[in-house]
């Protein structure tokens, strides 16, 4: 009989959990303060494990059995507890950090070679001389080569201390051999406002692609950048936006509420009603505001939208939000690993949970939920929406829905008329932006000689670049539909001439790029002119 037949595999991971969580195997701590387990009940979980460890057919690495066990008990809970081994730790705590230490560049991996895409602007690797379009095949003179290479892998050996030091062997374009370059390790910072700028003569924009350690004074800084251009109207853009921090989220929210209005609060099984006021200091209680939204808003993004939604004190425009509303307590133990543990919910000022509805455990309705939304037409026509809550009203009275996430007060749907099966599978394989880096490195001399936007823009459009993209994947095997093709001509083009302007340039031009004509900022644009934002002008 085959030996992992002896035991459950749930009722195996449920006890290693278990075990391991009562003090066996790890001393339980968070934030300084002792996780008190009671033992009572437990012991035959405990025993179990020692029975394993004693008595089973082959030697079993308990640790390992543990690691394994961990992620499957805490799945059976909710969507969004979570455990992360040590090893993952730090990438998982990096995204959210104000900076980290690293040699500063940004790669892809492709033929199990590390290319360096972008190279951080005065940061370690551009000081020490490393180009975009390098090839990154050894590291403190070991292969870096080889169909074990992993992102996770290639951040570990890049990442290090701040001041030490690692030694690159790159393979460099038109040059022999593989030429050496040490590098020494700095802090990388990790903006989480990613784009500022004037949309028209009055209005303003900012984009948050999460909320981290920094993003509230990121976004001080924005707006003190756009008063040099006088806007009068705002757009903060959370779009994509995932989350992270609460904290960051109440900081923003209450830059633009009165004094005392409920932001969010919390409230759980074993943690009290905990609110987050405005405290009237904010600086910007006044201006006309637009907050963008989607169905890849989350978290925190839904906090901020809510907040402003439920105290009428902007407009909500874009698609109904993810409805990830559970609030993680992280708890590390001691060999750095760690667990978010879901104790409490978000509710937003009106009362709404944002939660959208789940069962416990692993729920396939909720892991397809986006998918399902999608088939559903709920991104293209605002009567297909589904509220499975009830009503509530803001401050003003105006009526608000619960059910899971944030609805928007003007709706845009997608366009969806120039969508064709051969623009799916081209984006959704991968070959564009495989075609686009290759591109990028074929071409970095002449791309490299346009340093703005619009003159980039105006090049790659004579360049053909369509039919180029369409010749290459063809060689890849997705075959040439020519009638497919012309249907989709224009969204080809711009999704390849937004990732070309991602490489050659940054992130802000390739905003700025795709801003330009997209719908939702049209619509956005209007609802300042018709004078629709909250607060509205007299």
């Amino acid at each position: 009989m085959d030996k992992q037949k002896h035991f459950s595999p749930l009722w195996l991971a449920l006890s290693a959990a278990v075990g391991i969580l009562i003090g066996t195997f790890y001393a339980n701590h968070f934030g300084g303060n002792r996780l008190n387990i009671i033992n009572s009940g437990t012991n035959k979980l405990n025993n179990l494990l020692h029975i394993v460890d004693d008595q089973y057919v082959d030697t079993v690495n308990i640790y390992d059995l543990v690691e394994k066990a961990m992620p499957q008990l805490l799945s059976e809970l909710d969507p969004h507890s979570v455990y992360i081994s040590a090893k993952d730790k730090q990438i998982a705590e990096d995204d959210l950090r104000g900076s980290f230490s690293g040699v500063g560049i940004e790669f892809v991996i492709r033929k199990d070679t590390l290319r360096v895409q972008n190279v951080i602007k005065n940061g370690p690797s551009d000081r020490a001389g490393v180009l975009a379009g390098d090839k990154i095949i050894e590291v403190d003179d070991s292969a870096f080569v080889g169909k074990n290479l992993t992102n996770e892998e290639a951040m570990h050996r890049l990442k290090g201390p701040k001041d030490t030091k690692v030694k690159l062997g790159i393979v460099r374009r038109g040059v022999k051999g593989v030429r050496y370059i040490t590098v020494t390790r700095g802090e990388i910072p990790m903006k989480s406002v990613n784009a500022v700028y004037m949309l028209d003569e009055k209005t303003g924009y900012v984009r948050i692609k999460n909320f981290g350690e920094n993003t509230y004074p990121e976004l001080l800084i924005a707006l003190a950048q756009l008063s040099q251009d006088d806007f009068e109207n705002l757009v903060i853009d959370l779009r994509g936006n995932t989350g992270g921090y609460l904290g960051s989220a109440v900081q923003i929210a209450n830059e633009f509420l009165p004094k005392n209005r409920l932001i969010v609060y919390t409230e759980g099984r074993r943690s009290a009603r905990q609110e987050y006021r405005s405290d009237g200091r904010g600086s910007y209680q006044n201006i006309p505001l637009v907050v963008l939204i989607d169905e890849g808003s989350a978290s925190a993004s839904e906090i901020l939208a809510g907040a402003i939604q439920d105290n009428d004190r902007g407009t909500i425009v874009g698609r109904r939000s993810f409805g990830k509303g559970l609030v993680q307590q992280p708890i590390e133990f001691n060999d750095g690993s760690m667990i978010r543990l879901t104790i409490a919910r978000y509710y937003s000022p009106s009362g709404r949970c944002i939660q959208k509805p789940y069962t416990h455990g692993q729920d396939k309705n909720y892991e397809e939920d986006l998918m399902m939304r999608y088939q559903h037409g709920e991104f293209f026509s605002q009567d297909s929406i589904k509220h499975t809550g009830r009503e509530y009203k803001t401050t003003n009275g105006r009526i608000v829905y619960g059910g899971g996430g944030i609805t928007p007060d003007i709706f845009v749907g997608e366009d969806t008329t120039a969508y064709t099966s051969y623009y799916k599978e081209a984006t959704m394989s991968g070959l564009v932006l495989q075609f686009c880096y290759d591109y990028t490195d074929d071409y970095r001399q002449e791309l490299s000689a346009y340093t703005d936007r619009i003159s980039l823009e105006k090049y790659l459009k004579r360049q053909n670049i369509v039919e180029k993209f369409v010749a290459y994947a063809d060689r890849q095997g997705l075959k040439r539909r020519n009638l497919l093709i012309q249907r989709s001509y224009n969204l080809l083009q711009r999704f390849l001439i937004s990732r070309l302007i991602y490489n050659v340039l940054d992130e802000q031009p390739w905003i700025e790029y795709l801003n330009a004509g997209d719908p939702t900022i049209l619509r956005t644009l209007k609802v300042f002119e018709d004078g629709e934002a909250f607060p509205k002008k007299e």
